[in-house]
């Protein structure tokens, strides 16, 4: 059997990779070729050409190199259909992906195309599955509530479970190591991560800065793990905030150690300050409760407040339909209706622990003692080809 798949961003690669390893435990025979990261060729992909080309996110990202990505979209095309592969996996990245599923359609592959990351189509432009349907036979859900919509629009769909239930968790050794490395001694902390992406760091660091300043005390420390490509943002930012804070700087240290001080920082945290992201979901493996907090430019708050149509955003919320982690968003997220949220969770033992037990149920809701999704997407993927033939 040999399958081509496409991954376009480190997220996609690391699902490719535990995708694969589930595959080669089914069928040690399985050949792979297409596009991946590090991670994919570490299971033995050579990849058609770089991931990072693929990597690239709005308008001006985008334009200055469409026509690159229109090569590689062919290149990509091109390969899959001289490979003889019994399937094409995508792997979310749906803008290049499913132009090249179409492509390779039109050209007259007739094998099955399965697509790995079902679009939110229940928050916002549920069009976009009955686009996909046209070029798409089968969907990998992350989500248990994702199939029917994929269902409806003509597909079908297997919930495998969420990446985050396989990830590593801080040991109380590892925990331990960090305290005495911070010099925290039995001081409460909280762990503050205003985003990711500069845009969110400008938007939401002086708003959690003076929130977090409202909630302080003397026997509390403030945490910061940042990401190495907004570090210097945050820190620049942190430095006038009226507290002392604590920056975790990744650069400098290799990837597994610094993501393994980040699974520390988290699981010894009494509470958390969060933008609202997939760290969202990381707090939630680690235990951690707290308030998830956003903030967009004007248009774009104009514009969800319109189209999305979820009562919540953090995905413990979504998944048990009622409000376990507070969520300060749009022109709500203010100093003051932070520390406002953000103040039980420190002072109220039974808010935390009510917290903790609603992100265990979520975290079981999501695949956690279960199967490895890695090896439930492998088993969903060898039943879309047996079914189609």
């Amino acid at each position: 059997m040999k399958l081509f798949l496409i991954a376009g961003e480190p997220s996609g690669d690391r699902l490719g990779a535990a995708l694969m390893a589930g595959l080669k435990s089914i069928n040690p025979d399985v050949e792979f070729a297409g596009v991946g990261g590090p991670a994919m060729e570490a299971e033995g992909l050579s990849s058609l050409f770089p991931m990072h080309e693929l990597s690239v996110m709005g308008l001006t990202e985008v334009l200055p190199k469409l026509r690159s990505l229109f090569r590689r979209r062919d290149q990509a095309a091109g390969a899959l259909l001289a490979s003889g592969a019994d399937a094409l996996i995508t792997i979310d990245s749906p803008d290049f992906c499913l132009r090249v599923a179409k492509k390779a359609k039109a050209a007259g592959f007739a094998k099955p195309v399965i697509h790995y990351v079902a679009p939110s189509v229940w928050v916002w432009r549920p069009g976009r599955a009955t686009k996909m349907a046209r070029h798409v036979d089968h969907v990998l859900a992350l989500l248990p509530f994702e199939p029917p919509y994929m269902e409806a629009a003509g597909m079908t769909c297997d919930f495998v479970g969420h990446p985050v239930v396989a990830e590593p968790q801080a040991t109380e050794a590892e925990v331990a190591a960090l305290r005495d490395a911070l010099g925290l001694g039995a001081a409460r902390t909280l762990v503050v991560l205003p985003g990711s992406r500069n845009g969110e760091v400008g938007r939401l660091g002086e708003i959690f800065g003076e929130a977090v300043a409202k909630v302080a005390t003397p026997d509390m420390r403030v945490v910061v793990p940042v990401t190495a490509n907004v570090a210097d943002h945050v820190a620049d930012v942190t430095a006038i905030w009226d507290v002392d804070v604590t920056l975790l700087d990744p650069r400098g240290l290799p990837p597994h150690e610094a993501e393994a001080r980040k699974r520390a920082a988290f699981a010894m945290a009494d509470a958390a300050l969060a933008a609202s992201g997939t760290v969202g979901l990381e707090l939630a493996m680690a235990g951690c409760p707290g308030v998830i907090a956003y903030r967009m430019a004007p248009i774009t708050t104009f514009l969800v407040k319109r189209m999305v149509k979820v009562r919540f955003v953090n995905l413990v919320n979504l998944l048990l339909d009622r409000g376990v982690v507070p969520e300060v968003l749009l022109d709500d997220c203010t100093p003051q209706t932070i520390a406002n949220a953000l103040k039980p969770v420190l002072d109220d033992p039974a808010a935390r622990e009510d917290q903790r037990n609603g992100m265990a149920q979520a975290m079981q809701m999501l695949g956690q003692g279960g199967e490895a999704p890695g090896l439930r997407a492998a088993r969903s993927v060898l039943g879309a080809i047996e079914r189609h033939g």
